[in-house]
């Protein structure tokens, strides 16, 4: 199976020609790769992960409900196991 037009060169938004891309090296050409699809195809992720808000109350207020109801399982121990852990520090 042969895969074609995959190069920096193909990307939305590049400008940089083959020719460029050979002058420029392989490390600048992932980078260059790189800054084009983090502008043409994460930028709107980005942007719309910035305008959301840092904590949610609505999902909250859900979640803190469904834990006194008993709907979600919870461990205590088994949290504070996974923080120190997570932390470094094993039993």
């Amino acid at each position: 199976m042969r895969i074609t037009g995959t190069g920096p060169q193909n990307l939305p938004g590049a400008t940089a020609s083959a020719e460029t891309a050979a002058d420029l090296g392989a490390p600048a050409v992932a980078s260059a790769a790189a800054t084009i699809l983090q502008s043409a195809v994460l930028q709107p992720a980005l942007a719309a992960l910035r305008d959301m808000p840092e904590i949610d109350p609505a999902a909250v207020k859900t979640l803190r409900d469904a834990l006194a109801k008993g709907e979600v399982p919870f461990d205590a121990g088994r949290l504070a196991g996974l923080i120190e852990r997570y932390h470094g520090k094993s039993k």
